[in-house]
């Protein structure tokens, strides 16, 4: 089986080619009851690929639109000389510009048409918007109504009688449904009423129950995944509005906003620029050009899907929703549905399999018993006679081999692992990680390594200048103490140039909210930056150094390393500012500013005193970062930002605490068999402080700084990467470098990222974890889970339900198969020797309910315990169903099997049956005692390998409520329902024996679990510096 399933089921978790996944959907063929509900949850290929020619051809549309001028207007339809007139209602609202030109001009670049309204400013004008405060919000609802909203039209959502109808697509049920109606028929004509339509309506109440049961549960899980769909789309923007910066949601934009954009964001709307620094725009989204686009008052126009690669900038918004070519576009693209997930193509890999076998065990049961029906009615009646009973009763071999189809062919396997996904990620989402994309939460469980970023996942991301060095001292910062100090020791141009460097080379702003307090929006590094301006500021008692004109600004990346910027001094002359890793400022800088204010020299031992103060701080596990400047002379705005000849203003040391509960999660990986990696842009030594502090790094383990990997040859790289637990000073590509080198060497990846430029590497990734808080949408969009947080803790948890994913879904694969094999053996032996099938046809679909529907119910959605945490993670290629199933598979099914085996030939004189109902009533018995080992072999299914079954037994209320409800309808059945399922009440002996027969599977269980299969393969974890974790029976 491992060997077939391995051969046309095995399937990557991320990014497999169009060829496996048709591989696997030619190896179901046909096998299959109710293909629409069996591959709702699989990638419609055909379409998908539909939809990818449908989009690369309107991308090159748009592409001959934006970039070919004379094919712009063929394709956009904006005709010669096209009259545009001024609606009434836009004009009472106190707007002056027609909404469907508007948007034109940024759909098609139409600077002509922009510069007849008078420019940007004229726009703004016609908008009624202030480009310095925004919109009024009290306009929201006008400006909609006129202008759109920023929405797309979305496919409604299934209702629940379109999952009654897929249900209903079984082909097996609509053959049932066909003997019921033709049993109804015949019934009726040999028995009259009611008594002939007992056995046909027995039938079809079974098919309500079951359909009715499947299509709730499918319908549950589509709600569930709505909502994640919904939290997805959940991308907010800073605009201006009332004078004020805000965060809105995309959706709320409306036409006139004033945008912020910063590198990584989308954009969120057509709009034209306002201002802003080195703003170049990704807009191969949009139009699959990659070479980015530089936006600037010459070439202003941004379009709605296309992303920030550098720069920030603010924007006016002209065109919301449908009115871009990213909602047009949108709009013509139907989607393919989200890849398959590798649990799902294995379990209809396994359906497939037992599939067949239970189609064959179907035909044989039906032959043998028509074979015997004829045989016997040669014998005794002749073959020429025939009577309505005669088709009654053949009419019910068919229907019971069909049944037997129905239960053989387990479809609930494939739909389990879309139910356990669902609940994980609904419980995850409540955890804050949202999943992204369904095979993320599975992979997740077999993660043997997480590579992390430091700052905000490891710590608060809440960081405040802690240690200063400055004119030759250094001084611990207390707030405005230190300030005053600073203010007596320092002159005032040393206090101007650090201000201005503080205040003008930064990409964050001081805003005043709706309260009137001042806020700082930015990131944390340059947030703490200006908290120690403005409390400096504050001493100083003088805003003298905000009076400077940004020339140019070069942004901070993770590439660069620093940030700079060039200035107009309001005394004349141009100043260049630069900020960043201290080591590489230290570098460009040739000079040092003394506390008077004059540079001076800078030689090898001050050099090699700063270097000691950097290292200080860092060992401190401080952030450090130095201020730099350079007198330009009269530089143009044009001109390169110069690299060296700077002279060192200060050192900073910035504190950002670890987190609390950091150190017990990188405790609870180690104990799970799972490696974790820092990768930080940081100093070495801060680190290798925090890595110490958070239990990452340990005296055998090697830290190394991103320059000395990057130069390393492979072979040395595979040798290092064993031992390697903290890279410090990297560049996004060293963690790409890292996460490729670690998949190849068989290891399962999981990495953190919050920048763009962490894109690759996420996407390289097993499972890309973007953070939410921090990062950018290019990151998210590449992640397949978003730690809402931002928290390592968060990430554990994805792991600890990922891996209960797995276990559950094999929990509920034992469970089935047992079921499967006892329900096809029984028939089928049955069938050889008396000639008849001890369960019936509506029996038979009241234990696939018990199997499929419920089963997955109870089992596929078990939370997690500590103890998955303690175990290592599955390996690449490890088979699913593992020897320990396979041996609880056997045991229980060879008892269950002998138990009514012995029921069924030794029943009557061992139960002391008599009398005219005694075959009856011992069929009922065999049918409930069936149920109730089945109801006790579900409980054993909670724990494959240990023996307290019961642990969390009453914590896992889903099981609970599943277990009893399947009791009390059980009882419902046999007591009151007889005359539909072929049964008859039993006396509370024979309850009791019932309960105790399938009880005995719980002490089979016990028996079973102390029977040595091989201890399962571990995955090749010795390359990531853990010992194989003990297999002994603490597990008890």
């Amino acid at each position: 089986m491992e060997r077939f399933l391995k051969e046309n089921f095995d399937l990557p978790a991320k990014n497999p080619s169009e060829e496996v996944q048709r591989r696997w959907r030619n190896a179901v063929g046909q096998i299959v009851r109710n293909r629409k509900r069996r591959f709702r949850m699989v990638a419609d290929l055909d379409k998908r690929s539909e939809d990818q020619a449908r989009r690369r051809s309107i991308q090159e549309k748009i592409r001959v639109a934006l970039y070919v001028q004379k094919a712009a207007l063929t394709f956009i339809g904006a005709a010669n000389n096209i009259e545009y007139h001024l609606p009434e209602e836009a004009r009472k609202a106190g707007f002056y510009i027609n909404p469907d030109e508007l948007a034109t001009i940024a759909r098609e670049h139409n600077s002509k048409t922009l510069k007849i309204h008078g420019g940007l400013n004229g726009i703004s004008r016609k908008l009624s918007v202030s480009l310095e405060d925004g919109i009024k919000s009290s306009d929201l609802s006008i400006r909609q109504n006129i202008f759109g909203a920023n929405q797309f039209p979305e496919k409604p959502a299934r209702s629940f009688w379109m999952f009654v109808w897929d249900a209903l697509q079984d082909l097996t049920l609509i053959i049932l449904m066909v003997c019921a109606v033709v049993s109804v028929g015949v019934g009726l004509a040999t028995e009259g009423w009611p008594k002939g339509m007992y056995d046909g309506l027995g039938i079809i109440l079974s098919i309500f129950l079951v359909v009715t049961v499947t299509a709730a549960s499918d319908y549950k899980q589509s709600l569930q995944f709505r909502d994640l769909d919904q939290e997805k789309k959940k991308i907010f923007m800073q605009v201006t509005r009332d004078g004020y910066r805000q965060k809105v949601s995309i959706y709320d934009l409306v036409v006139g906003d004033v945008v912020h954009l910063s590198i990584g964001d989308q954009v969120p709307a057509d709009g034209l620029y306002i201002s802003g620094y080195s703003l170049s725009i990704d807009e191969s989204s949009l139009s699959g050009e990659t070479d980015p686009v530089y936006a600037s008052h010459e070439k202003p126009f941004l379009l709605a899907g296309t992303k920030v690669q550098d720069g920030s900038a603010k924007m006016l918004v002209t065109a919301v929703g449908m009115r871009t070519e990213w909602g047009r576009l949108m709009e013509t693209l139907s989607q393919g549905g989200d890849n398959e997930t590798p649990l799902q193509v294995k379990l209809n890999g396994v359906a497939t399999i037992i599939g067949k076998i239970g189609l064959v065990f179907a035909t044989l049961t039906f032959v043998v018993l028509l074979a015997r029906f004829l045989v016997d009615k040669a014998i005794h009646v002749g073959l020429l006679k025939w009577f309505p009973d005669d088709a009654l009763l053949i009419l019910n071999y068919f229907a019971i081999s069909v049944t037997i189809i129905v239960v053989a062919v387990p479809e609930g396997l494939p739909l389990a692992v879309t139910l356990s996904l669902a609940f994980a990620m609904k419980k995850l989402m409540n955890d804050k990680a949202l999943v992204r994309h369904l095979s993320a939460c599975e992979t997740m469980g077999s993660a043997g390594c997480i590579c992390t970023d430091k700052t905000g996942t490891l710590t608060t991301n809440h960081m405040v200048v802690d240690k200063i060095w400055i004119g030759d001292a250094s001084k611990s910062f207390r707030s405005k103490e230190t300030s005053e100090h600073l203010k007596a020791t320092l002159s005032d141009k040393v206090l101007c140039n650090l201000l201005q460097c503080i205040f003008q080379n930064s990409g964050s702003e001081v805003v005043r909210g709706k309260d009137g307090k001042n806020t700082i929006l930015g990131t944390p590094t340059e947030t703490a930056l200006l908290e120690f301006g403005l409390d400096l500021e504050g001493v100083v008692d003088t805003t003298h150094h905000r009076d400077c004109t940004r020339l140019k600004v070069e942004p901070f990346n993770s590439v660069k390393k620093k940030m700079s910027v060039l200035v107009s001094l309001p005394d004349g002359g141009t100043r260049a500012f630069c900020k960043g890793a201290s080591e590489i400022i230290l570098q460009m800088c040739d000079k040092i500013l003394d506390c008077d204010g004059n540079p001076l020299p800078l030689s090898e031992k001050e050099t090699k005193t700063i270097l000691d103060v950097i290292n200080l701080f860092a060992c401190d596990a401080l952030r450090t970062l130095c201020l730099a400047y350079k007198d330009m002379g009269e530089a143009s705005e044009g001109d390169e930002i110069s690299t060296d000849g700077y002279t060192l203003i200060a050192v900073f040391g910035i504190k950002d605490p670890v987190r609390p509960g950091v150190r017990e999660a990188v405790q609870t990986c180690v104990t799970a068999g799972i490696k974790v990696r820092m990768v930080t842009g940081d100093n070495i030594n801060t680190a290798k402080a925090i890595a110490k502090e958070c239990g990452i790094l340990t005296d055998d383990g090697l830290a190394i700084e991103g320059p000395e990997f990057r130069s390393k040859s492979p072979e040395e790289m595979k040798e290092l990467i064993p031992k390697l637990q903290v890279m410090a000073r990297s560049l996004p590509l060293d963690k790409h470098t890292l996460v490729t080198n670690l998949r190849s060497m068989g290891e399962v990846v999981a990495v953190t990222g919050d920048g763009t430029n962490d894109a690759p590497a996420l996407h390289e990734s097993d499972i890309g974890l973007a953070m939410g808080i921090a990062g950018t949408e290019v990151a998210k969009e590449n992640a397949d889970v978003i730690v809402l947080d931002d928290n390592f803790t968060t990430i554990i948890n994805v792991a600890k339900w990922g891996r209960a994913v797995y276990i559950n879904i094999q929990k509920f694969v034992q469970f089935q198969l047992t079921v499967n094999v006892v329900a096809l053996m029984i028939n089928f032996v049955s069938a050889c020797i008396t000639g008849n099938a001890p369960l019936t046809a509506v029996q038979l679909l009241w234990v696939n309910m018990i199997m499929d529907t419920l089963g997955a119910l109870a089992l596929a959605t078990e939370p997690p315990n500590d103890d998955m945490m303690k175990r290592p993670p599955t390996g690449r290629g490890e088979n699913f169903i593992t020897k320990a199933m396979w041996r609880n598979i056997a045991g229980q099914s060879v008892y269950q099997l002998v138990v009514l085996g012995v029921l069924m030939f030794k029943g009557k004189s061992l139960l002391k049956l008599t009398g005219s109902d005694s075959d009856v009533i011992l069929n009922t018995f065999i049918f409930n005692t069936f149920v109730f080992c089945q109801l006790f072999n579900e409980i054993n299914s909670r724990e494959m390998e240990k023996i307290n079954v019961f642990r969390g037994f009453f914590t896992s209320w889903i099981f609970s409520v599943v277990l009893i409800s399947t009791l009390v309808f059980q009882v419902i059945i046999v007591e009151f329902l007889g005359a539909f399922a072929n049964t008859v009440p039993l006396s509370w002996q024979l309850w009791l024996l019932s309960v105790l027969i399938g009880s005995v599977s719980l002490i089979i269980a016990v028996i079973l679990k102390f029977i040595p299969v091989g201890s399962a393969k571990l995955p090749s974890h010795s390359h990531n510096g853990y010992h194989p974790i003990p297999n002994d029976h603490e597990q008890v």
